[in-house]
């Protein structure tokens, strides 16, 4: 028999009494739909994250994480910049276009879907090849601010074909019911989404020269 996840239980009793709106309503119908093995699957990552009663009162959330990998910054910064193909191999990216491109980088306009949020959003995105990657979001229905930065350093001397790559997201939602849903997931979002970029790079340029080493990592 499936328990239902205390995390939510949690939500469910903090959110009792109060007004949805419809979009709330729409947000969280997908956590009581979702099937029992999902739920499972949810479940093991939300106790991954160690989730506490203090983290559904914050609508900020970060992670951060410093990793050495067996692949040249080029091959990093080139898949990492390539925002008009996230559609094609970023979980739930399911639309990815660019414009508004100058020296510095582009403006983008991407439609998120992952449960239970499905939004769009235009991120600035700032490039210094071959070492930086910044997307930074002020605009979206969901969030006051949203920052993914990539940073490239070299790896090994004797491997040139490695490098240090450090990973940050860093997000602020305007609703904090919004941010309490996404807190059950973040783990699992953060996680998914750092791996389909090394599998990316791995199916372009092939096994990378060394195992990863993950140095550091930190959230919030």
């Amino acid at each position: 028999m499936f328990f239902p996840n205390p995390n939510i239980l949690a939500l469910l009793k903090m959110l009792k009494g109060s007004k949805l709106k419809a979009l709330d309503v729409r947000i969280l119908r997908p956590l009581f739909e979702t099937s029992c093995c999902q739920q499972r699957s949810f479940a093991n990552s939300i106790q991954r994250s160690y989730i506490t009663f203090n983290d559904f009162r914050s609508k900020n959330r970060w992670y951060t994480k410093k990793e050495l990998v067996g692949y040249s910054m080029k091959d990093m910064y080139t898949v990492v910049s390539d925002v008009r193909n996230y559609y094609k191999f970023v979980p739930y990216v399911k639309r990815s276009h660019v414009h508004t491109v100058d020296s510095d980088g582009f403006k983008a306009d991407l439609i998120v879907g992952f449960p239970p949020l499905n939004e769009a959003y235009t991120s600035r995105v700032t490039l210094e090849s071959p070492s930086l990657v910044k997307s930074e979001c002020h605009d979206g229905r969901l969030f006051n601010y949203l920052l993914n930065e990539w940073r490239f350093s070299p790896g090994l001397k004797d491997i040139p074909n490695s490098c240090v790559l450090d990973f940050k997201v860093s997000f602020e939602f305007k609703s904090l019911l919004h941010s309490n849903v996404a807190n059950i997931f973040f783990d699992l979002i953060c996680d998914q989404m750092e791996n389909a970029f090394i599998e990316e790079v791995r199916r372009r340029n092939g096994p990378p020269s060394i195992r990863s080493h993950v140095l550091t990592s930190q959230r919030s």
